[in-house]
């Protein structure tokens, strides 16, 4: 009887050894397909952020090239108003030369004599 307990623990042993091998063995299977799954998902996942980092540069771009127009914007009109202010600068110094060739005239005419025609 001695034999035969040991016998069967043998065969539950085997069974079980054999049970543990088939169970690794569809374990590793699925392992391999779930490894290939992980890879493709992350496959997939590297492309969706790659394109969502590409669409930020592009949208980064475009920001860029939009604060750089506006730049430029200003800067003409800052021309724009150098060339105002330059203009009425220019009239000022007119009137200004205007207003002292006027006085210049008047005190020159202030100092000549007056002939009065006799009645």
């Amino acid at each position: 009887m001695v034999f035969s307990l040991s016998s069967k623990r043998w065969g539950g042993i085997l069974i079980s050894g054999m049970l543990f091998t088939l169970v690794s063995v569809s374990v590793q299977a699925s392992d391999k397909r779930s490894l290939t799954d992980r890879a493709d998902d992350a496959r997939k996942q590297s492309k969706t952020i790659e394109q969502e980092q590409l669409q930020k540069a592009r949208d980064a771009a475009n920001e860029t090239q939009s604060r750089e127009r506006e730049v430029l914007k200003r800067q003409e009109s800052a021309d724009w108003e150098s060339e105002q202010v330059e203009k009425a600068r220019q009239d000022f110094n007119e009137r200004e030369s205007r207003e002292q060739r006027y006085l210049r005239e008047a005190k020159e005419a202030a100092s000549k004599e007056r002939k009065l025609p006799k009645p």
